[in-house]
């Protein structure tokens, strides 16, 4: 019903930045929570930040002032700015889009884009 692509991964060195991105789109309807989650290799998935329809914002300790979350309800992206990066950044990062349409409430993800950091 929902559909979401993620661009932006990619190797970088540590102490460079990328930018993620994630559209979404299909039976939107109303959106909610917008969320950036990330998985290293033999580890869970974690909360790295998340962003409200009003805008509100929260990061994961480990990212505070680093990562930036963003959305743009008009285009129906969220973004995560992620400037300082350490080899512990390195994962597979997923978003994560709450909401509800026609058929009820969904709990949509990505399909994962990598990011590796390098030392």
């Amino acid at each position: 019903q929902v559909q979401l692509v993620e661009s932006g991964g990619g190797l970088v060195q540590a102490g460079e930045s990328l930018r993620l991105s994630c559209a979404a789109s299909g039976r939107i309807g109303n959106i909610g929570d917008m969320a950036w989650f990330r998985q290293a290799p033999g580890k869970q998935r974690d909360l790295v930040a998340t962003v409200s329809s009003g805008s509100s914002t929260n990061y994961a300790d480990s990212v505070k002032g680093r990562f930036t979350i963003s959305r743009d309800n008009v285009k129906k992206i969220v973004s995560l700015q992620m400037n300082s990066l350490k080899p512990e950044d390195t994962a597979v990062y997923y978003c994560n889009v709450k909401g509800f349409n026609g058929f009820g409430r969904y709990d949509s993800w990505g399909q994962g884009t990598q990011v590796t950091v390098a030392s």
